[in-house]
């Protein structure tokens, strides 16, 4: 059985994007949060998102996480995926309550699941490939099941702004796949040259493993956190005592980057991926495409 015939995808939808803010208001009228907004053609990058992974996952196993102060942005949007797959958190905590609250929900749905994270308001031009790594990856977190497999995409500059992976010893599995030593988080531009020179690879936030494995790790690193949701349904207001008492923290910072050992990273380099974080990226990525920007006014006008 191929181990993507039980794959589930977890979408994460719940950031702010305050710092596309000006440039969605320019877009939309409002300054929405960007996986919600139309910046290239007539879809956003959360309905682009759900479109590149339909072929590898089906929509009745397909949850997506967002906020509840975004939910009336948010639901027309995920029209494509059951309503009870769609799990509202009472605020934004950064990305890790938010992705525990949604591993938990899935937990109760189905012990034995694996699932794919994947990251609402990133561009992948090379849609194909990126599916093919994601599989991938599920055949690897089979043959490795107590590991969590990233998906680190070959940089091709020394870009401060992204987190970076440190690979170590190549693991048995299909492509190029590493054991992870550690993990540098928005490193100045000449330790970000450093750590490229070392073979460092951009951290995509794309991620596959075991679900009680994923929950396991994290009951290691944040019991407390875990006690606090681990009894309560995932629904916004069953969740709003357990969220006032929760600090905020970064899955990658706070968690990944203190369980390399493990880890497992997939290497690769026909993404064309780009987290879209920033004015400048979205127009490195237009500019590579030889396309001029629908909007009028320079995004550099727009930061």
């Amino acid at each position: 059985m191929a181990p993507t015939e039980h794959l589930w995808a977890l979408v994460l939808a719940g950031g702010d994007g305050t710092r596309l803010q000006a440039l969605t208001r320019l877009i939309a009228g409002a300054p929405i949060p960007k996986q919600y907004c139309r910046i290239l053609g007539d879809r956003s990058l959360l309905e682009t998102t759900l479109a590149r992974i339909a072929p590898l996952v089906p929509q009745e196993r397909t949850l997506a996480i967002v906020n509840r102060g975004h939910f009336p942005l948010a639901r027309p949007q995920l029209a494509a995926i059951p309503a009870s797959n769609v799990v509202v958190q009472p605020r934004n905590l950064d990305t890790g309550p938010g992705l525990l609250v949604s591993l938990l929900a899935l937990a109760r749905r189905d012990a034995a699941a694996t699932v794919a994270v994947f990251p609402s308001d990133h561009d992948f031009r090379n849609e194909a490939a990126f599916r093919r790594h994601v599989a991938r990856m599920a055949f690897l977190v089979a043959a490795h099941p107590e590991r969590i497999a990233l998906l680190g995409a070959r940089p091709d500059r020394p870009e401060p702004g992204y987190g970076y992976i440190a690979p170590g010893r190549p693991l048995v599995g299909p492509g190029d796949v590493f054991r992870v030593v550690a993990f540098h988080e928005k490193p100045a531009p000449a330790q970000a040259a450093r750590i490229m020179g070392r073979g460092g690879l951009w951290n995509s936030f794309v991620m596959v493993g075991r679900v009680a494995r994923m929950l396991e790790l994290v009951r290691e690193v944040r019991p407390a956190d875990v006690a606090a949701l681990a009894a309560i349904p995932a629904e916004p207001d069953a969740l709003g005592a357990a969220y006032e008492r929760l600090a905020s923290w970064n899955f990658s910072r706070d968690f990944l980057a203190r369980v390399p050992e493990h880890l497992m990273v997939a290497r690769v380099d026909d993404l064309g991926w780009s987290d879209w974080g920033t004015p400048e990226a979205i127009e490195r990525t237009l500019a590579a495409l030889r396309v001029v920007p629908p909007w009028r006014v320079p995004l550099a006008a727009t930061a």
